[in-house]
């Protein structure tokens, strides 16, 4: 006849402060990841407040996009600081993307509000977002829809607005969002579609290339369809509304 052999409380004590030690390692674990995770965006944060951004994530996706298509890669990008980026140009994104930027602290409710009603009744508009989120998104993440990249991106958002500021965002925001296949920036659009400086560009220029930011890749700022005209149109008389900016 066998013998069983029953284990003893010592023999259980042991097996559960092993149990409760890998539980507290992963838990510390998670806490220094998370911890390490804050520390980094913070850093990176503070460091584009002061270095231009040449480089986003949506630039590489890009690049991968026309290699994967059999396409030349094009890239065209140029930093250039606020200063030398016309005002028109400023007051056109914010009459197109975002009228209420310079009063809110980085989200917009009315607008998300309207987004979410219109959508749900299966309207197409374009989405809530406004230029800080669209900023923290296009410098620091990846396209999507997923809850974690929204995340992610209101994260990001209530940063940029606390350490950059509006004029920093705005400088950002026109140096680094696509305005074209392949064309970054305002300066590299102002010369890809109108062959001039960004800092000359007209009411009219500015509110064409405002006008093709929903689909940079499928519209055009010149020789537009009639629906980028009258888009044209509307910007640059929601532009005289903009007044003066004060940053």
């Amino acid at each position: 006849m066998g013998i069983k052999v029953r284990p003893t409380n010592s023999s259980k004590r042991k097996t559960s402060k092993s149990s409760g030690s890998f539980m507290k390692s992963i838990r510390t674990f998670i806490l220094k990841f998370f911890l390490f995770g804050i520390g980094l965006s913070v850093f990176f944060v503070v460091l584009f407040k002061f270095v231009p951004v040449h480089f986003t994530p949506l630039m590489v996706i890009r690049a991968f996009e026309h290699k994967k298509a059999g396409k030349e890669a094009v890239f065209s990008h140029d930093w250039e600081p606020l200063e030398n980026i016309s005002v028109n140009l400023q007051k056109a994104v914010i009459a197109s993307e975002d009228g209420n930027f310079l009063n809110h602290n980085g989200f917009d409710f009315i607008a998300l509000q309207k987004a979410y009603k219109n959508n749900s009744r299966g309207k197409n508009i374009k989405g809530g977002s406004t230029i800080s989120q669209q900023t923290a998104k296009n410098v620091f993440l990846w396209q999507g829809r997923s809850y974690l990249r929204k995340g992610l991106e209101a994260y990001f958002t209530v940063l940029i607005e606390l350490i950059w500021g509006k004029e920093r965002i705005m400088e950002v925001y026109l140096n680094s969002i696509e305005m074209g296949d392949g064309v970054y920036g305002a300066q590299a659009a102002a010369e890809h579609w109108y062959r001039k400086g960004a800092a000359n560009l007209t009411p009219l220029q500015a509110a064409g290339i405002a006008a093709i930011l929903p689909n940079p890749r499928r519209f055009t700022a010149t020789s537009s369809s009639s629906y980028i005209n009258n888009r044209k149109t509307k910007i640059v008389r929601v532009m005289r509304t903009v007044g003066k900016i004060n940053y």
